[in-house]
């Protein structure tokens, strides 16, 4: 039989306006059923004379909350008062304090850890303020049991600094000031599943967020946090939250860790600086790219030597690392074939495809020397996308939908294919299954990975990888181990599947004459003009 949900309430600063708070519940309890328990994050009690005659009502029985309730403590020096045991207990009926600092787990499994107050700008810290070690305590104990695999709410009356990362921005919020990074430490550790807290007095949800590094470690559930504003603001911001949730422990794992379309990286996670991150050392000579209009025959590139003082000039854009030999990609180097190139930009320029599969097959390419997307500046990465747009639009506008893709093995220069492919032909899903399909028949492990992924975070430079980019954003990647098929994405695509031209799966298979390519770059060039933002920029 399948668990039922518990359907639970969250509000957020109160500040002693209990009996407009309870009003409330009762009339969403009439619109939409029961609920089991209401949590309250921020400051739950005013300062006021009229806040305290209110809370004596309560307190002495003349008035009841109408579901159970469980609040935080203090936040300020003015109402410690109200609390009388800092470990947590009942303050009136249906009204208990948690305590401190805890993880309480109910009789139906639901997990709820919680932290009351703010953290401590000095020491020793007052009564109403959270330390690292308080943190730490109600952390340890948890994560170092090995089963451990998160909590299911967890309740904080600040932010954790910078939950905001890589999600949506809070427009009410200054980001300078708002947040704990002790709050932050403990949601990333403790992986709640909702992450609630109010005092900022501003209602924000944030996009979820994903708890594991993708292809790097088992998928885990995600996190929702949500921002609560206070029950007086007259702006109507929402201050009550209404949701069911199935504990962790009754869920079916493969439920749990499914994935919603808007995932984000995890805030918290602290991105590998690029003079961290580890390169590989080359172990094969570079071999021609499956599609390419030059001779890949060279020795590997050196790395790159920083000097002490690049580090401390983050204003200047760094130049693209050099190869050691003759690289045919470079657009300033003598050797490359110009005549197939069709598009200019700042950072990064277009060519058709040597060898190309079908009519109006392109490569883009970054004009300096790097050897893939994860190597890209910011501002080559910032061009290569607005290609890919112009792109996409200028494929959709003939009838066909873009395919894009990446092999970084055995190869120096980034060649990012771009393969248009008949909307008549096949659909997006055929495209993406003949892709899986393939890559099964030939044990490669291709993985679905979250449109919102950047490469960056899942792959190191100098890590081969394989990468599929298709019409609606939907993202394949495989990492490449060992060894790789040289002409797979043209294989999949040139099957009887996809284009149905098997016999031009190898570019070598598809030479033109010189004249052909000039003429097959004049014609794009011509075709793609309304598109190129290159002659405007």
């Amino acid at each position: 039989m399948a668990e039922k949900p518990l359907k639970v309430l969250v509000c957020g600063d109160v500040e002693g306006n209990l009996t407009a708070l309870f009003n409330r519940v009762r009339t969403v309890q009439k619109k939409s059923g029961d609920f089991e328990l209401l949590l309250c994050v921020g400051s739950f009690f005013g300062s006021t004379p009229e806040a305290e005659a209110e809370w004596e009502d309560y307190k002495a029985g003349r008035r009841k909350a109408s579901i159970p309730t469980c609040i935080l403590g203090a936040n300020n020096e003015k109402t410690i008062k109200y609390f009388p045991d800092v470990d947590g207990c009942e303050l009136a009926e249906n009204i208990t304090y948690l305590g401190r600092k805890g993880v309480f787990t109910g009789a139906s499994g639901l997990q709820l850890a919680y932290l009351s107050g703010v953290e401590s700008q000095q020491q020793p810290a007052p009564a109403y303020c959270f330390t690292i070690k308080d943190v730490k305590s109600l952390m340890t104990p948890l994560v170092s049991n090995s089963k451990f695999r998160g909590v299911d709410i967890l309740l904080t009356s600040q932010w954790p600094k910078g939950v905001w990362h890589y999600g949506n921005n809070p427009v009410e919020v200054d980001t300078k000031t708002c947040g704990s990074t002790a709050i932050a430490d403990l949601a990333m550790n403790l992986k709640p599943r909702y992450h609630f807290s109010g005092f900022e007095g501003a209602h924000y949800e944030r996009l979820p967020y994903r708890n594991h590094a993708v292809l790097q470690e088992t998928a885990q559930h995600t996190t929702r946090f949500i921002s609560l504003a206070n029950i007086s603001n007259t702006s109507k911001k929402k201050y009550l939250y209404a949701f069911s949730i199935i504990p962790m422990s009754s869920m079916d794992p493969a439920e749990l860790v499914k994935q919603p379309q808007d995932v984000t990286e995890n805030p918290y996670r602290k991105p590998v600086k690029e003079g961290e991150r580890k390169r590989p050392a080359p172990s094969e000579e570079d071999e021609p790219a499956t599609q390419f209009f030059y001779d890949l025959s060279r020795p590997q590139p050196k790395k790159r030597n920083l000097r002490d003082g690049d580090h401390h000039q983050p204003k200047q854009p760094k130049k693209p690392p050099q190869p050691a030999g003759p690289c045919w990609f470079c657009l300033a180097s003598p050797e490359v074939e110009k005549h197939l190139v069709v598009s200019i930009g700042s950072h990064c320029y277009l060519a058709i495809a040597k060898g190309s599969l079908i009519s109006n097959h392109v490569l883009i390419l970054p004009i300096g020397h790097y050897q893939s997307v994860v190597d890209l500046s910011s501002e080559v990465v910032a061009e290569l996308e607005k290609y890919k747009s112009a792109l996409k639009k200028f494929f959709k506008s003939k009838g066909k939908r873009c395919v894009m893709f990446e092999r970084n093995y055995r190869s120096q220069h980034l060649q990012l294919q771009m393969v248009p492919v008949p909307v008549d032909c096949c659909t997006t899903e055929d495209i993406k299954d003949a892709f899986i399909e393939q890559a099964q028949e030939q044990q490669i492990e291709l993985l679905e990975i979250p449109e919102r992924s950047d490469l960056k975070q899942i792959a190191q430079p100098g890590v081969p990888y394989f990468f599929v980019e298709l019409d609606t954003g939907e993202k394949l990647f495989h990492r490449i181990k060992k060894n790789f098929p040289l002409q797979f994405g043209r294989e999949v695509l040139a099957s009887e599947a996809i284009l149905n031209i098997p016999d031009r799966a190898d570019w070598k298979q598809c030479k033109y004459s010189h004249e052909e390519e000039e003429a097959q770059a004049r014609a794009f060039r011509k075709s793609f003009e309304p598109f190129d933002f290159s002659f405007s920029d």
